[in-house]
């Protein structure tokens, strides 16, 4: 029936959504905690800048994610929610933690010592929580999940610690990073912050290269069929390329100053990211030691509860994203000043003493 593709597709989406808007948000932490001590002020001033009112925003695209699986994958909830309890309860506290010290660390009415350790909670969790992300969404392909397992560590600890799905956290918490200094290049408020998040996306790019190399490499230790799922499946295969073309083309827009088009390409290029490694093994969304995986066909609930899931989907997108779209818009317009023109990277602001005192007389 039509509705199930409506919910899968949506489902799909808010995953895409929340590693592209909610991931560059906890990249922005990322890059804080890389940054060197003398230019974190300034970095920091830029972060608040970009994500102060639009980073819990971002975290409706998991509640969606969540709510689908609650509500049309019992099934497939409940097994993540038994088997990965452990990197699940982690994640989320990572993102309680985060969200409190940076919510305290500007609005703390007190200026004392517990700003030293609102910012090291919040960089520490912006690095936890992706992780932590990443290694959950490895462990549902690592086949390391048991579902006859009948110890604690068998059950509850080797279905995410392992090789495999901690290569995919890492690669997560680079993806983040680069994500995020990419985002970061338009908002910079002077040439050398400019330079710095250029240098930061660079740097970004080859960690994201690095760690998805050790996630192939992993990926063979472990003996989950990735290079299969990638390069043997023309949809992967391409998405890949696509990727590859899009990274060319995001630093050709940078050259060029086009902020859209620069992010852009680094959207494209997660979406690419995330089709390559998922196309080729779905509809399964959990595959298991012993080979019973778990469909978003074959475990799906009653088609009267799916029915009434999409129609709240496609009602609730016709409420929700206006708004969201318009506060995305309204925030950027409010910072951008008359003279910038809409995507594209304006120049640093001319010093003050530059500034002649009195107009030129006729």
């Amino acid at each position: 029936m039509i509705m199930q593709y409506v919910v899968i597709v949506y489902l799909w989406l808010a995953i895409l959504l929340y590693l592209v808007l909610g991931g560059a948000d906890f990249g922005a932490g990322i890059i804080e905690l890389v940054t060197t001590s003398r230019n974190k002020p300034g970095v920091r001033k830029t972060l608040y800048q970009a994500i102060g009112p639009v980073w819990e925003a971002n975290h409706m695209w998991l509640i969606i994610a969540i709510v689908i699986l609650f509500a049309g994958f019992p099934e497939i909830y409940s097994q993540i929610s038994v088997h990965l309890h452990i990197p699940l309860l982690i994640m989320l506290m990572g993102i309680i933690a985060r969200g409190t010290a940076f919510a305290f660390r500007h609005y703390d009415a007190v200026q004392d010592d517990m700003q030293h350790w609102y910012n090291h909670i919040f960089v520490s969790s912006s690095f936890i929580t992706p992780l932590f992300l990443g290694i959950i969404a490895g462990s549902t392909f690592s086949g390391k999940i048991n579902l006859e397992a009948d110890g604690f560590l068998s059950a509850y600890v080797f279905s995410w610690l392992n090789w495999f799905s901690v290569t995919v956290g890492l690669f997560t918490v680079a993806l983040c990073g680069y994500l995020a200094s990419v985002y970061l290049i338009g908002e910079a408020n002077s040439e050398q912050d400019k330079r710095r998040f250029i240098r930061t996306a660079k740097e970004m790019n080859i960690a994201s290269v690095i760690f998805g190399g050790l996630v192939f490499l992993a990926a063979a230790i472990d003996g989950v069929p990735l290079v299969q799922w990638v390069f043997g499946d023309p949809v992967g295969l391409g998405s890949v390329i696509a990727a590859t073309l899009s990274l060319g083309l995001l630093w050709s827009s940078l050259r060029k100053g086009k902020l859209n088009a620069l992010r852009f390409h680094a959207g494209f290029q997660a979406a690419m990211i995330l089709l390559a490694a998922n196309y080729a093994r779905f509809p399964d969304f959990i595959i298991v030691k012993g080979g019973n995986n778990f469909s978003l066909f074959d475990h799906i609930a009653p088609a009267n509860v799916i029915a009434a899931l999409g129609v709240a989907l496609l009602i609730g997108s016709v409420l929700i994203l206006p708004a969201l779209f318009y506060l995305f818009y309204s925030f950027e317009k409010g910072l951008r000043t008359p003279s910038e023109k809409p995507g594209t990277i304006s120049p640093p602001p001319v010093p003050s003493h530059h500034v002649p005192s009195d107009p030129p007389s006729e």
